[in-house]
């Protein structure tokens, strides 16, 4: 009866049984392989034999299982494995774009943010001209409407053209989107931030994919945080909060608020913290420059605990999403 031979790293094979105590050698990785005895032979004593050779046609070999799979990873893409990256934002353009590069300064990737101005002033075009004409509208019934309610149809007949004017820019505007490029021709994308709502009242949302179109990770920012201290969530796709890019001083903060930026003596810095505990594992700062640099430091992240890939939409966030 045939004996079955299974190597620890995985390959089979079927061996005869007149083989069986003998000692063989893997074909795939090499290593000693000692055949078993089959049911028939328990019994029989098997005499020392000299080393077998499994690569012989004497072996029927099966073939060997398939390796798994292991998932992708941002380590995969060296654009993503470092700690450091430096941005400079460009200038004198409708759109918002950023330069990053690494500390030996080599070029690492083009950032984009289109801000689709023609679209949207014409979206705000449609919107005050059915805004107008709803406004029209209602003040041809003006004059027949009771006096004593004539000041209070007036302020309804307001909000709802501010509402109109509202609905119909937010219907026509376009998403603004932040596009990941390999470099400045656009022809290779990595990752792209989606803005997930056009129209943002108390919260704001943003999904990060990869060149894949497969989510990474989310961002969500309350407004109502911005009172005191500007603060932004990151969470991976099952809602678990990864870490929280805020304001680097309440101190600060609370001064730039009454004082302004101050020439930029009182500039915005990030650090990113640990949900938990609130360790620092990373910082986001404005180099006091005429032009825009930024440098987004993660060196604190002992292991790369945090997706670097997420690490950078955020720091472009911070400052295309603040408009810092």
């Amino acid at each position: 009866m045939p004996i079955k031979v299974t190597c620890s790293c995985g390959a089979t094979a079927m061996v005869k049984d007149e083989y069986a105590g003998r000692t063989g050698e893997c074909r795939t990785c090499k290593a000693p392989i000692v055949v078993g005895q089959s049911p028939v032979l328990d019994a029989v004593t098997i005499p020392a034999a000299p080393t077998l050779d499994f690569t012989q046609p004497t072996v029927e070999r099966m073939a060997p299982e398939p390796p798994r799979v292991k998932p992708s990873s941002p380590a995969s893409d060296p654009t993503f494995s470092r700690d450091i990256f430096l941005l400079r934002q460009k200038h004198l353009a409708i759109n918002e774009k950023y330069a990053v590069w690494d500390e030996n300064g080599s070029d690492l990737l083009f950032i984009e943010r289109p801000a689709h101005l023609l679209r949207n002033l014409l979206a705000l075009f449609g919107g005050l001209t059915a805004g107008g004409a709803m406004f029209v509208l209602l003040g041809f019934t003006f004059q027949s409407m009771p006096q004593a309610v004539q000041v209070g149809y007036l302020l309804f007949g307001s909000l709802i053209a501010v509402i109109v004017i509202i609905a119909v820019y937010v219907r026509l505007e376009q998403k603004r989107h932040v596009e990941f490029y390999r470099d400045e021709s656009r022809s290779t994308k990595v990752l792209r931030v989606i803005q997930d709502k056009k129209f943002e009242i108390i919260t704001a949302t943003f999904t990060v994919t990869d060149a894949a179109g497969k989510a990474v990770g989310t961002f969500r920012k309350n407004y109502l945080y911005d009172l005191l201290r500007k603060k932004w969530e990151c969470r991976d796709l099952h809602g678990n909060l990864l870490f929280i890019a805020r304001e680097d001083s309440i101190i600060k903060s609370l001064l730039r608020r009454l004082l302004g930026p101050l020439f930029g003596l009182l500039r915005v810095n990030f650090i990113f913290c640990e949900p938990v505990n609130g360790e620092v594992v990373g910082m986001f700062n404005r180099s006091f420059t005429i032009l825009d640099r930024y440098v987004l430091d993660m060196t604190q992240d002992n292991g790369q605990r945090i997706d670097r890939r997420l690490a950078l939409a955020m720091g472009v966030l911070l400052d295309t999403g603040e408009r810092r």
